[in-house]
């Protein structure tokens, strides 16, 4: 099993810990406040994780999650993710997180900016699409009639298998989008973000996704 450092201890990043530790990996949560203030959350979670800084989950995950708002990622500690998978949550808010001229002009995707920052990282999208809460409970076994399927992107194979297999351990079929340019297929407002399809169905609908600019 594997070590999973979070960074960023919100929705999305909690739940992700949560089915992490269901499936018998461990987690390691960090925020930008600090790992004092995680203690009720891990206390919720129970055994199988931790609280550290940013840098040291960094450090400590065979895989790394990025789960900050996008406004926030040029903070992410570059260097402890060097070599490794990084599975990237975000999705675009402008009212969150300013306007972003490279996205609003479709010349990029929030995974494309965030590997410009981690160039020595492997860089998978990933878990944007589901509502955090349904991360930890739509998991099902392998062979399950109708089971859940996540898409995802990136630009190295053996990152995307990685992802995987990390995804089947959590209960899900994944449906593979392309590499990091093709991301924005499930983004928020296109057809699949929020929906719960099948591997077959999830195909379809990205397949015939227009891609509209940001609002």
């Amino acid at each position: 099993m594997a070590t999973i450092g979070i960074i960023g201890a919100g929705n999305i990043g909690s739940n992700v810990a949560r089915a992490a530790i269901a499936a018998d990996h461990t987690a390691v949560l960090s925020n930008s406040r600090g790992p004092q203030t995680l203690t009720d959350l891990l206390a919720d979670l129970g055994p199988g994780v931790s609280a550290a800084t940013p840098a040291e989950a960094a450090a400590a995950g065979d895989m790394a999650l990025v789960a900050i708002p996008l406004r926030a990622i040029d903070t992410i500690p570059a260097e402890p993710l060097v070599g490794k998978v990084v599975m990237d949550a975000n999705n675009y808010y402008p009212q969150r997180d300013g306007r972003i001229d490279a996205l609003d002009s479709n010349e990029s995707t929030t995974s494309e900016l965030l590997q410009a920052l981690l160039p020595g990282s492997h860089v998978v999208k990933v878990f944007n699409n589901i509502y955090a809460k349904q991360i930890p409970t739509d998991g099902t076994p392998p062979g399950t009639p109708d089971r859940r399927a996540l898409p995802i992107a990136g630009n190295d194979a053996g990152a995307k298998h990685a992802v995987m297999e990390f995804l089947d351990s959590l209960g899900y079929d994944t449906v593979d989008m392309g590499d990091l340019s093709e991301s924005w297929r499930s983004d928020r407002d296109t057809p699949v973000y929020g929906t719960r399809t099948t591997a077959e169905e999830l195909r379809e609908m990205l397949a015939t996704t227009e891609r509209v600019q940001q609002q």
